[in-house]
């Protein structure tokens, strides 16, 4: 009796079944641009239609109100800050992760994924806790004037929290694959530990760096829920696009808000656009590194 693998495999070599899985991947396919379409692109054109509804003058008087533009000096504030040192927590933990062992690293690397399954919210009223008046470290920080909920540096550290494992997510797979014999070769040839990295390990990372810092910077700009706890939606202060967005359509003042909507859809389109371009100009190259 022939081998079911082995016939598979040769239907599969001389082309037939091709034709009985044409209906089943096109129903897939059909499928997948239907939910595409509705759930991803109809909203996001429903956004720039609201956001133009008024006219053009009137959506760059929206987007030029001193609220709104303080908004969005907050958020790129925030994401300057909180995507390098992300940036350089991610390098560090995947080196660490991928190319060392030691006790607790099952542990360590559980802890990385910590953000993506606790509610921003609860992350937000952690820092409360923390910094709090009622805390324990809030009378002291009061009484030596710091101020860390309800200005910049409790959403720099919101931040923080909810976009650090990005990078670290995206490199530590690459690493492990990897393995260490190009940075062990480095070594036995006099290289230090910053010379392997700068010259070995960041050449063969550096475009899951990139895609990580990209998904980073993408999430530092639209985080909502831990920003909002910390923020005290103090406007022209502590508002960030996302936050000043809800305050806009909370006072009837839709097409404002579906203007810096439109602000924050046109930036996450932008960096969709930089992965894209990056895939089809260096596509050879990733994907050799992947496969190193």
């Amino acid at each position: 009796m022939a081998d079911p693998v082995v016939f598979a495999a040769q239907r599969a070599s001389s082309g037939a079944g091709i034709t009985e899985q044409r209906p089943a991947r096109w129903t897939l396919m059909a499928v997948a641009f239907i939910f595409l379409g509705v759930f991803l692109f109809l909203p996001l054109v429903l956004v720039f239609m609201e956001a133009f509804k008024k006219g053009v003058g009137f959506y760059f008087s929206a987007l030029g109100e001193r609220d709104t533009l303080s908004a969005i000096r907050l958020t790129l504030l925030v994401a300057a800050i909180s995507v390098p040192l992300n940036l350089v927590f991610g390098v560090a933990m995947a080196w660490a992760i991928a190319k060392y062992e030691f006790r607790g690293k099952a542990f360590l690397t559980t802890l990385v994924d910590l953000p993506f399954s606790v509610s921003p919210v609860i992350s937000g009223l952690v820092y409360v806790l923390l910094f709090g008046a009622q805390s324990a470290l809030g009378p002291w920080l009061k009484s030596h004037g710091i101020e860390i909920l309800f200005a910049v540096p409790g959403i720099v550290l919101a931040t923080i929290f909810v976009t650090f494992p990005f990078v670290a997510r995206e490199l530590i797979p690459l690493m492990e694959e990897q393995g260490t014999k190009d940075e062990e070769a480095a070594i036995s040839l006099g290289a230090n530990g910053w010379q392997t990295f700068w010259y070995v390990t960041l050449p063969n990372v550096k475009w899951g760096l990139l895609y990580g810092v990209l998904l980073c910077n993408a999430r530092a700009m639209g985080e909502f829920g831990a920003v909002s706890v910390v923020s005290g939606h103090i406007r022209g202060q502590t508002n960030t696009m996302p936050l000043h967005v809800e305050i806009l359509y909370n006072d009837y003042n839709a097409t404002g808000a579906f203007a810096v909507a439109s602000l924050l859809a046109g930036l996450a389109l932008v960096t969709l656009a930089l992965k894209s371009l990056l895939e089809m100009r260096y596509g050879a190259e990733i994907a050799a590194t992947r496969g190193h």
